[in-house]
C-alpha cells in the first residue's frame, strides 16, 4: 500500500468514525424526546410540544435542542469535598466506554458486493467482536463506582455499591446467555453469527431462553427500569450521580441510552437476524442497493427493540434490591448455565453425527 493510499484510508476512517458518533450523538438527544413522549403517553398526559411550535416545527422536534443548550449554559458546581480528579473522570469514562463500543457493531451488510470503504462498521474484521463489546461494556462500571467514591456524599456512595453488586450479577447471565448462540454459528464474529441466521433461522427460534436472558440482564446491565437501584430516587436522591449537574450530568445521562443504543443492536444481532429481511431469501442479495436497505431494516429492528425497553422502564416498577440479587443468583445464571450445557450437548451431537 502506497504512502496515498494510506493517507486516504485514514482519512477514511475518521470521516466514518465522525459520522457514525454525530449520527449516535442525535439519536440520543431525539431518543430522549421519544422516551419523554412515550412516558406521557403511559401517564395520560401530553408530554413536550412546544419547542418549535413558534417557528411552525411539528412535534416538538426542537426540545432536544432546547434540552441541549440548558446543559450547555448551567452552571457547573463542583462541590468543595469532592475528590476532584476521579469526579471529573468519572463521566468521560462512562461516555468513552459507551461510545468505543460501536466499533466493531455492524450498522449493515458486510460482505460480498461491496467496496471496502462502503461497508457499515467501522472495524469489519473483528473476529472477536463480541468478545470486544462485553469487555469495553464492562468499563462502564468504573465510571459509576469512581462517580460514587469520588462524590463523598452518603447517597451517591450507596448508589455506587449498588451497581458494582449488580452489575457484577448480571454481566454472568449476561455472557452465560451469548454463548448458546456462538456454539452455534461456530464463531465470535458478529458478521458471521448475523450470516449464520441468514442462511438458517433466526437466534431467537434456536435460542429462546437464551434471547429471554439476554434481555433482563441488558436492562440490569444498563440500570433501566425495573433495575435502577444505582439511581432510585425515591431512595437515593439521584444515586451515584446526585453530586453532579450541567454537562457532567449530562455525560451520565448520554452514556446510558448509548448503552441502550449498544443493546438494542446486540438483541437484534444475536437473536433477530440483524439486517436479515424476514420472507425473503434470495441469496443475490449483493451490491449497494441492497446494502442500504439491509442497513434500514436493521435500524427499524433495532428502533422497535429501543421502544420496547422505553415501553418496559414505564410499565413495571422498581424491583427491592434483595429481590433484584436473588433474581440473578437464584435464577437467571442456573437458567443460563442449563441453557449453556444443553446446547453444547446437542450442538456436538448434531456435529458428530
Amino acid at each position: 500500500m502506497t504512502f496515498w493510499e494510506t493517507v486516504l484510508l485514514i482519512v477514511g476512517l475518521l470521516i466514518k468514525i465522525g459520522v457514525v458518533v454525530g449520527i449516535l450523538q442525535g439519536a440520543v438527544a431525539y431518543l430522549i424526546l421519544v422516551e419523554r413522549k412515550v412516558a406521557a403517553y403511559a401517564q395520560d398526559r401530553i408530554g413536550p410540544n412546544r419547542a418549535g411550535s413558534e417557528f411552525g416545527i411539528p412535534f416538538a422536534l426542537l426540545q432536544p435542542l432546547v434540552d441541549g443548550a440548558k446543559m450547555l449554559l448551567k452552571e457547573d458546581v463542583i462541590p468543595s469535598y469532592v475528590n476532584k480528579p476521579l469526579y471529573i473522570i468519572a463521566p468521560m469514562i462512562a461516555i468513552f466506554a459507551a461510545t468505543i463500543s460501536f466499533a466493531v457493531v455492524p450498522f449493515g451488510i458486510v460482505g460480498p458486493g461491496l467496496p471496502l470503504n462502503f461497508q457499515f462498521q467501522l472495524a469489519p474484521n473483528i473476529d472477536v467482536g463480541i468478545v470486544y463489546i462485553f469487555a469495553v461494556g464492562s468499563l462502564g462500571v468504573y465510571a459509576i463506582i469512581l462517580a460514587g467514591w469520588a462524590s463523598n456524599n452518603k447517597y451517591a456512595f450507596l448508589g455506587g455499591l449498588r451497581s458494582s453488586a449488580q452489575l457484577i450479577s448480571y454481566e454472568i447471565p449476561l455472557g452465560l446467555s451469548v454463548i448458546g448462540m456462538i456454539l452455534i454459528a461456530g464463531s465470535l464474529d458478529l458478521n458471521t453469527i448475523i450470516n449464520w441466521q441468514d442462511r438458517n433461522v433466526w437466534g431467537i427460534v434456536v435460542q429462546p431462553l437464551g434471547f429471554l436472558l439476554f434481555v433482563i440482564s441488558s436492562f440490569a446491565e444498563t440500570n433501566r427500569l425495573p433495575f435502577d437501584l444505582p439511581e432510585s430516587e425515591q431512595e437515593l436522591v439521584g444515586g451515584f450521580h446526585t453530586e453532579y449537574s450541567a454537562m457532567k450530568f449530562g455525560m451520565f445521562f448520554l452514556g446510558e441510552y448509548l448503552n441502550v443504543i449498544t443493546v438494542s443492536f446486540l438483541i437484534v444481532i444475536l437473536f433477530l437476524g440483524g439486517w436479515d429481511i424476514p420472507l425473503v431469501t434470495d441469496q443475490s442479495q449483493v451490491g449497494v442497493f441492497w446494502a442500504i436497505f439491509k442497513c434500514l431494516v436493521m435500524i427499524a429492528k433495532v428502533a422497535v427493540m429501543i421502544l420496547i425497553i422505553m415501553w418496559v422502564r414505564w410499565t413495571l416498577p422498581r424491583f427491592r434490591y434483595d429481590t433484584l440479587m436473588e433474581l440473578a443468583w437464584k435464577s437467571l445464571i442456573p437458567l443460563s448455565l442449563i441453557n449453556l450445557v444443553a446446547t453444547a450437548a446437542i450442538v456436538q451431537l448434531i456435529r458428530s453425527s
